[in-house]
């Protein structure tokens, strides 16, 4: 037959089929069947069995209950639900109960031990409109009560919401049953779709705020939003509804108010996480997890720590706004003492935030109360250290920051000393005093007994000890029993002693655990009143917290900028960008910072693409980065590592650098290089900011060229973003007679005989060589594969003749002197002798030039080049009737300057 715990295990486990079950035996949790083998690989802990009557052996694995917070970090960091069941009665006689009294989420965790301390923890939900006519995202954090919802409108109003997924990073992100998966690495919960219905939505949402209208919290007008929110209430109803306290308000955004990132470009500029792009480019090692996010976090505490990843994340499109912080910004950085100061006290803080989340679920144990009453007592102190600066946002958030004396008074009057057995104060309860009182002369009755028996008996030897089995006893060693008086009652025999009870014993015992129990109620019911009164004033803990974050936030930028020499940016709405002497902040902290080179950069509406060349490995790439860093550092309204910098405001930043494929989306690395090129111009704006790195590089030279040249004309004349496009197609160099607002850079080198040195020094004009092989040396390919690599140069150059598509363009754009060195095809000199060596009318020399063609070591667009010139020279030398070459034709003579293969659009 089927065992009671078995049975019982089973209508539990039915009720949660979804969710491991954590099934509370004692001092240790268990798992059964299936459960166990999951736990076991995932949790890593010794799977066995365990006899279950006719179900005989069934899989087992089980962790102790004091180490459950450990375990169900590595269930959850795995993506599992786990349902918590605990024992709710005491073990006696019969089988124990049992109830689920939480159901863990990865979204859902409230444990500050088992949460990043410097990261949100956010479950989302997401609700389309009917035909996707819309969206909403609905996003919490249960650790620290935020909720927010943002609607989504348009036609793309799926890749906005995408893009905010993007930056939130859910744990756990709630979907309709039915709706396709959202591409992401967060895990996906379903859910009924009756959980979105948007009127049960707002009425859950009216019901939980009491309030009869959602107008106070900006959606009143915006259905899709209920139906999100609404689940979430529901998903937290389900599973743990004692999350729903935490839960204070809600918070409309509109995703426009800030600067857009999509993830590419988070990943590109490195914001929170280091790569190897841009800094082994520079030579440089970096950790991997330094990130942009690793240079500017001076935060102390972990309010400001989330705080500033999400700065990070929205950068501001309000002047004001970015003002204001600047400005606080720049008085801390002028009072190093008041900064020193504030530093110092926010060191000292503890997370109130999540400690108040812990108080309003009531949850909050002693020592996080006691650390909410340190933090507490901190404020006058931090205060007083934020008067001397007079920056009008700083003396907003100071007076945000209010004295919570009476509080921290009322915590240290109630909670006992942390080294007390007792939770609560003598003193702070009359009737737990009272009942306290009633057992103290049977506790001094057993605390004296030990001394008085050994003197009684002249046992020397003899003890009082104490067991959850037997309770109170007096245990005597087994060569000392035939002391042991008429009046002792034996209870246990062990190897070496044995234990007794007296009639007077049991009575005092008696006495004991009948009130343990009253005071064990009493003392709880005292300490979730303590809790209910501080939950009272959670909304004032929170406020102070944000006002705490954002000093922590606005001083650690200062001492940034202290440390790093940092400049003020000056931010307005024109079209400028400038900046003298900026570096790259990832960069410069993983050198010397005085090792780095600056440079500088200027777009603007007279000038407002930047086309840049050069080798590999001189800095491209650092360049481009560190101009969009420097942007949106300055948007944040941080301080930005550059002598001076002016910019109108960004309203997005782009960026396409690097090459990476998707295998599981079956896409090769040029249809992801242009799908991102693809977004990029469908989206930006003439307020953008575009960084792009070799594009057109993951498909043939011609193609690509082809490719690169109409994307720079189309930013040029139709998007008019403010654009760095870097290339090693050096022939886009053309353009600059074409397109007035195009600036040609490149990244200067210095050739010696062994090699060349990377200046890393921006300088106006095109770049004539890419120096590839000197870079293959660099990065260690076989001597023998590089010398061969130099000769077959070599001998290209050679078959090539006068190499004219390597123009210099002088004055970032102005006018090549000669133009006939912009095309590889070249025409007739003026002596009469083509630039290939031989004269008008030797066909057989055409013919010659064609048999030495080396095809096999010749690139397509070399031949390409090579056969276009060879027909121009047959029709001149020949006479032969002009062929049409491309869509609108060609004529004899025109192969002249741009209009050669590589340097003309119209080249067939």
């Amino acid at each position: 037959m089927v065992t009671p715990a078995r049975r019982q295990y089973l209508a539990l486990k039915e009720q949660y089929p979804d969710a491991i079950l954590l099934y509370q035996m004692g001092d240790f949790y268990e798992t059964f069947d299936e459960d166990a083998k999951i736990v076991a690989r995932d949790a890593e802990v010794h799977l066995t069995s365990k006899e279950f009557g006719r179900d005989g052996r069934v899989p087992l694995a089980g962790m102790p209950v004091r180490a459950l917070d450990a375990y169900l970090r590595r269930l959850i960091g795995k993506g599992h639900r786990v349902a918590v069941c605990d024992q709710v009665s005491e073990a006696g006689h019969g089988l124990v109960e049992r109830a689920v009294t939480r159901v863990v989420t990865p979204g859902t965790i409230a444990e500050p031990r088992l949460l990043a301390e410097r990261e949100n923890n956010f479950l989302a939900a997401v609700l389309f409109g009917h035909d996707g006519a819309g969206a909403a995202l609905t996003y919490l954090d249960v650790s620290t009560g935020e909720f927010a919802t943002i609607p989504f409108a348009g036609p793309d109003a799926r890749g906005a919401l995408l893009q905010e997924l993007g930056r939130l990073n859910p744990a756990e992100l709630l979907l309709p049953e039915g709706m396709p998966d959202l591409p992401g690495p967060w895990h996906t919960t379903r859910r009924e779709a009756r959980a979105f219905d948007t009127e049960a939505g707002a009425e859950a949402l009216r019901a939980h705020f009491g309030v009869r209208s959602l107008e106070g919290y900006g959606c009143h007008d915006l259905p899709l939003t209920w139906g999100a929110a609404g689940a979430t209430l529901d998903y937290l109803r389900e599973n743990d509804p004692r999350l729903l306290a935490a839960v204070g308000a809600l918070r409309t955004e509109a995703a426009g108010d800030y600067m857009a990132l999509d993830g590419q470009t988070r990943r590109n500029l490195e914001l929170t996480r280091g790569g190897r792009g841009g800094i082994a480019e520079r030579g440089a090692r970096q950790s991997r997890g330094q990130g942009l996010l690793g240079v500017i976090d001076q935060t102390r505490t972990a309010v400001g720590g989330r705080l500033l990843r999400r700065w990070l994340s929205q950068p501001l499109l309000d002047l004001a706004a970015l003002a204001a912080r600047h400005e606080a910004v720049a008085e801390f950085v002028a009072d190093a003492g008041a900064r020193d100061a504030c530093r110092a006290h926010l060191g000292r803080m503890g997370d109130l935030e999540r400690l108040t989340g812990r108080v309003v679920t009531g949850r909050a144990a002693p020592r996080e109360l006691q650390r909410l009453r340190a933090t507490l007592e901190i404020l006058p102190h931090l205060r007083a250290a934020l008067a001397p600066l007079g920056a009008p946002l700083v003396a907003r958030l100071r007076e945000a920051i209010v004295p919570c004396d009476e509080i921290a008074a009322l915590i240290a009057r109630a909670l006992a000393d942390p080294h007390d057995e007792r939770r609560i104060r003598p003193g702070y309860s009359a009737d737990l005093d009272a009942l306290l009182d009633g057992t103290r002369e049977a506790r001094r009755f057993i605390a004296e007994l030990e001394q008085r028996e050994r003197e009684r008996t002249g046992i020397k030897s003899l003890k009082v000890g104490f067991n959850k089995v037997f309770g109170y006893y007096l245990e005597v060693s087994r060569p000392n029993l035939s002391r042991v008086p008429a009046d002792y009652l034996r209870k246990q025999t062990l190897a070496n002693c044995e234990r007794f009870i007296t009639p007077e014993l049991k009575e005092h015992e008696a006495r004991i655990s009948d009130a343990e129990g009253q005071i064990a109620a009493k003392e709880e019911e005292v300490y979730l009143a303590l809790l209910a009164d501080l939950a009272r004033d959670a909304p004032r803990f929170l406020a102070i917290a944000g006002a705490v974050a954002r000093i922590d936030v606005l001083g650690g930028f200062a001492e940034v900028a202290a440390r790093q020499g940092y400049a003020r940016p000056t931010l307005d709405d024109g079209p400028a960008l400038r900046i003298r002497a900026g570096r790259h902040p990832t960069v410069e902290a993983a050198l010397d910072r005085h090792s780095f080179i600056p440079n500088d950069v200027e777009l603007g509406s007279d000038g407002r693409v930047l086309l840049l060349t050069g080798p590999n490995m001189a800095g491209k790439s650092t360049y481009l980065r560190q101009v969009a860093l420097i942007v949106l550092l300055a948007q944040i309204g941080a301080f930005v590592p550059a002598d001076e910098a002016r910019i109108g405001i960004v309203d997005r930043i782009f960026t396409r650098v690097g090459a990476q494929d998707d295998l599981a989306a079956g896409q090769s690395t040029f249809m992801v290089e242009m799908l991102e090129t693809a977004s990029i111009l469908h989206h930006a704006t003439p307020r953008s900011l575009i960084v792009l790195d070799e594009v057109g590089r993951g498909t043939s030279t011609l193609d690509g060229l082809a490719i690169a040249r109409a994307v720079v004309e189309d930013l040029h004349n139709r998007v008019g973003a403010r654009t760095l496009f870097a290339t090693h197609y050096h022939e886009l160099l053309a353009l600059l007679d074409e397109l007035p607002a195009l600036r040609a850079y490149n990244v200067a080198v210095r050739e010696e005989p062994d090699g060349i040195v990377f200046l890393h020094r921006i300088a106006p004009g095109g770049a004539d060589r890419s120096y590839g092989i000197h870079v293959a040396r660099l990065a260690g390919l076989p001597r023998g594969v590089t010398d061969r690599a130099d000769a077959i140069l070599r001998e290209l150059e050679a078959t090539r003749g006068t190499e004219g598509g390597g123009r210099k363009a002088e004055g970032g754009g102005r006018r090549a002197e000669d133009r006939g060195a912009e095309g590889k095809a070249g025409g007739a000199s003026a002596n009469g002798h083509h630039a290939d060596g031989w004269r008008e009318g030797d066909v057989g020399g055409v013919l010659d030039e064609i048999a030495a063609l080396d095809l096999v070591n010749t690139t397509p667009l070399e031949a390409l080049n090579r056969l276009f010139a060879l027909q121009q020279r047959l029709h001149e030398v020949a006479d032969l009737p002009v062929r049409a070459t491309g869509r609108r034709g060609r004529r004899k003579g025109e192969a002249a300057g741009g209009q050669g293969a590589a340097g003309g659009r119209d080249a067939g």
